[in-house]
């Protein structure tokens, strides 16, 4: 499971202790609430069909892909749903193809995630083979779903955005920078990241 709330406040201390600037924001908003989501296939599989749309409309797609699938859950009932029936549901051709690739890719065991890798590069390596799951997607699902505390998804815009903010920088960070600025936080990345988004919600732009 994701981090918890005892991880996540004694990571952001020691992310405070490192960077004043975090210290400040942390003292101004307080600590975010954890963001956990359950471990395995159904999480990968929510996040292809929620990929540009909103949370609502994902729901109610999710809802039709799992009626079409009599249990979206199982990955050989996916497989089994025909292309055409993925669409009517709401999955457009190429959510429908990855939906598809990624229940494949875990019947044949060829992605077991219950035993990826320890080493996050190697965990983000082999969840990226799998079509429609790119680096963000592994990363997010490596932070909420498994609660590894130093997964930094630095290619993410908010996380850019607000992480520009709190630092008080004069423009956004750009991904190589935001890399950069986060290395001293090691190994305590993903609970910045999860104060950047929490600073987001939290303070007016």
């Amino acid at each position: 499971m994701g981090i918890n709330a005892e991880q996540l406040r004694a990571s952001l201390d020691a992310v405070a202790a490192a960077e004043p600037a975090f210290a400040k924001a942390l003292a101004r908003i307080g600590y975010p609430e954890p963001r956990i989501s359950q471990r395995g296939y159904v999480t990968l599989l929510r996040a292809i069909v929620g990929q540009q749309v909103s949370i609502k409309a994902a729901a109610a797609i999710w809802a039709r892909v799992d009626a079409a699938a009599g249990g979206a859950a199982d990955p050989a009932k996916l497989v089994a749903v025909s292309d055409e029936d993925l669409r009517a549901a709401g999955l457009s051709r190429m959510k429908a193809a990855y939906a598809k690739s990624l229940a494949e890719e875990v019947l044949t065991g060829r992605l077991d995630l219950a035993a990826l890798p320890a080493d996050d590069e190697e965990a983000i390596a082999g969840m990226t083979r799998v079509k429609g799951i790119g680096r963000w997607s592994a990363e997010i699902y490596l932070l909420f779903a498994e609660g590894r505390l130093d997964i930094w998804p630095a290619g993410d815009l908010a996380v850019q955005i607000e992480i520009g903010r709190i630092l008080g920088l004069p423009a956004k960070p750009t991904e190589k920078e935001t890399r950069a600025l986060a290395e001293p936080w090691r190994p305590h990345r993903g609970a910045a990241a999860i104060f950047a988004w929490h600073h987001r919600h939290v303070v007016p732009i």
